[in-house]
């Protein structure tokens, strides 16, 4: 008996030098969750019981648990590498299969999909065309695509006009009464005394074309009136009001230098404008309407100044960079100065973690035992936030498995002196005579 006594220790300590030994051998895998092994005692018993005199027939490996602390966050240049700050693991689809990880190495593949080096894709919640979280989990899949361009539809212009300034010349650019036109053989240009001021900016078309408009603000001799003249690209463009008649828009001013309440808001319409290209022709976009916002114009005795430009419109972009919030939201961003909304990563809990079943590639799979997984977004839940640009690091403490290790050494040996030992009195009752 004390031979297999023996011999079960010997093996439970090569059990324990075995898991030491995968603890010691991940100790920089990303991820990796240290283990430890469970051991208990052997007796025989019968239908009676165990009688009191029984001696324990050795020990054997009961369970191999996970150790599923924090480990250390590391940081990295990559702003895919995630690290969950808490409990939570990433649900990944192998072929439709979900597995559990806290490895956070993701790149994308070929196909825009969020996949770890083994190609498992991340799951989380997808956007739908407008840009709106969904509720279905599913792969992760960035749009690398153009962002489409978006014509301007509203442009707001803050600004203040010097009421100091004198009432500027009839408005007459080629003398003839004709319209500004900088493709027209001499080209017609704004003349310096027929305005007190101006500003420009760009706008853009349906196609995502620039187009510079300008603005022209002429004080009239009526008190505290201005006119507006506007200019795409060089050409005037004539607004309309609500009837859709051509008008010269004019900005009151109360005495106060303000826009009286009644007038806002001052809006000059543009309909029917049709961008044109470097040579003056249509460029092929559609004809566009936009409204330029006037309303926080004022009129004070200091220097014409323009505090803000806004429009609504950009051209065509490229992503450009990607960034994820601790919420798991991922957004990307567009050398238009555009960001989208790509989805939102999913973290999964469970019950009982150490009832999952470990699969290779720090990859674990649900079982009975761990309980239904709780899919959820980071933070809620029991969950923790993530880290972008950073990794979680091996939980192995290397001091603690060596010491470890140096105790299962010591049973190993113990046990194999125990044969030693048995052999000798073996030997002695067969040398009897």
């Amino acid at each position: 008996m004390a031979f297999d006594t023996s011999v079960s220790g010997i093996l439970a300590a090569s059990a324990d030098l075995g898991i030491i030994g995968n603890n010691i051998a991940n100790s920089s895998t990303s991820g990796f969750k240290s283990s430890q092994g469970e051991f208990t005692d052997i007796y025989a018993a019968s239908l009676l019981g165990t009688p009191g005199t029984a001696i324990g027939q050795g020990v054997s490996l009961n369970s191999v648990t996970q150790d599923f602390s924090q480990g250390n966050i590391e940081f990295t240049n990559n702003s895919l590498d995630l690290a969950i700050n808490g409990s939570g693991f990433f649900r990944l689809s192998d072929g439709g299969v979900a597995t559990y990880s806290r490895a956070g190495a993701f790149q994308l593949d070929r196909d825009g999909f969020i996949v770890n080096a083994s190609g498992l894709q991340l799951q989380g919640y997808p956007t739908d065309d407008e840009g709106n979280i969904t509720g279905e989990l599913g792969s992760l899949q960035l749009t690398t695509a153009l962002v489409d361009p978006k014509g301007t539809g509203n442009v707001s212009v803050t600004a203040n006009v010097d009421s100091r300034d004198l009432a500027a010349e009839p408005w007459n650019p080629d003398a003839n009464g004709g319209a500004l036109n900088a493709f027209a053989n001499p080209p017609v240009l704004a003349k310096a005394d027929q305005y007190n001021s101006s500003t420009s900016l760009t706008v853009y078309d349906g196609l995502g074309n620039p187009h510079v408009l300008s603005l022209y603000f002429a004080k009239t001799a009526a008190d505290n009136t201005w006119e507006t003249r506007v200019a795409i690209d060089g050409v005037e463009i004539d607004p309309v009001d609500a009837d859709g008649n051509a008008v010269v828009p004019t900005i009151p001013f109360e005495a106060n230098g303000q826009l009286a309440e009644a007038n806002k808001p001052l809006l000059v319409n543009i309909a029917n404008w049709t961008p044109l290209n470097a040579n003056g022709a249509p460029n092929g976009a559609a004809a566009q309407a936009f409204t330029v916002d006037l309303s926080s114009f004022t009129q004070f005795g200091a220097s014409f100044a323009v505090s803000t430009v806004q429009q609504d419109g950009y051209t065509t972009g490229q992503l450009r960079g990607l960034e994820i919030d601790d919420t798991g939201v991922l957004f990307t961003r567009y050398t238009n100065g555009q960001s989208r909304q790509q989805g939102q990563i999913a973290v999964a809990n469970f019950t009982n973690p150490n009832g999952l079943q470990p699969v290779g590639d720090t990859s674990f799979v649900e079982t009975f035992s761990a309980g239904a997984p709780t899919i959820t977004t980071p933070g809620l839940s029991g969950t923790g936030l993530l880290q972008s640009g950073a990794l979680e690091s091996s939980n192995v403490e290397i001091t603690q498995q060596l010491v470890r290790m140096i105790i299962a050494q010591r049973n190993f040996q113990a046990n194999a002196q125990m044969i030693q030992t048995e052999d000798a009195v073996t030997q002695t009752v067969i040398n009897l005579r």
